[in-house]
């Protein structure tokens, strides 16, 4: 029997997004399909469906009060580990191309499962890490967006995820906490990369207590061939 929807229903519809009940049952099978698969593979310590509606669902789609969809054609969730937020975005968002890559192999075949259960044509995934992805020419600055809910400072998420970005496109960075300290030095990070950061979006979830926020990283212009560095690099030694 498929879960209830009407928290997640109404709390978007305060962001102005309508959830339909096409995208709620493809969200449920998702949702049954991880909590199946959590049992015998370590994607996610969230899995009861109130926390999941609330952490994974609207955490995710919350992103729709500061992107025009219309807009944006592709879009990359770089490290989109059990298929956060790509997957609940690309349910909502199928006129959008979502590519959704992650450096763990089983991470990626357990979304090929979901997309096939789905039967969605709007994502593309991508088994790769980052500081190699981002030489391909396949990828580097190819999206509209770049989004990532890693946990990892700005200077290096901005360093991943930017040689993605086309000039003119947007990283977007989920974020939770205090975070002007962060975006205060990595200023020159940006610079570097080819970006410029926008003030922050700060919210709350809807009917929580959450505290949330969304770092807007505009490209403009290219990213120079140096970046990324090699493997690991832009985690132990961050740009300031």
């Amino acid at each position: 029997m498929k879960h209830d929807y009407s928290f997640l229903k109404d709390s978007l519809q305060d962001y102005g997004f309508e959830l339909t009940e096409e995208m709620s049952d493809k969200l449920d099978i998702f949702y049954e399909l991880l909590v199946e698969k959590n049992k015998v593979m370590n994607l996610t310590g969230i899995t009861e469906f109130d926390e999941v509606l609330v952490k994974h669902y609207l955490d995710s789609i919350s992103i729709c009060q500061i992107i025009d969809s219309d807009k944006i054609h592709t879009v990359l969730d770089l490290g989109t580990g059990a298929g956060f937020p790509g997957m609940p975005l690309a349910i909502c968002f199928p006129n959008i191309q979502f590519t959704l890559m992650d450096s763990l192999n089983k991470r990626i075949l357990f979304l090929q499962e979901v997309v096939d259960a789905l039967g969605i044509t709007n994502v593309t995934l991508v088994h790769g890490r980052a500081e190699e992805a981002a030489r391909n020419r396949i990828y580097r600055e190819k999206f509209d967006v770049c989004v990532s809910r890693a946990v990892a400072n700005i200077s290096t998420l901005m360093e991943y995820c930017l040689p993605f970005v086309k000039v003119g496109g947007q990283f977007i960075s989920y974020k939770s906490g205090s975070i002007d300290d962060e975006i205060a030095s990595s200023g020159n990070a940006a610079r570097l990369l080819g970006g410029k950061i926008e003030n922050p979006f700060y919210f709350k979830l809807k009917n929580t207590d959450i505290d949330r926020s969304f770092v807007i990283v505009n490209k403009v212009a290219a990213t120079v061939k140096t970046y990324p560095r090699k493997a690991g690099t832009p985690s132990k030694e961050p740009l300031c």
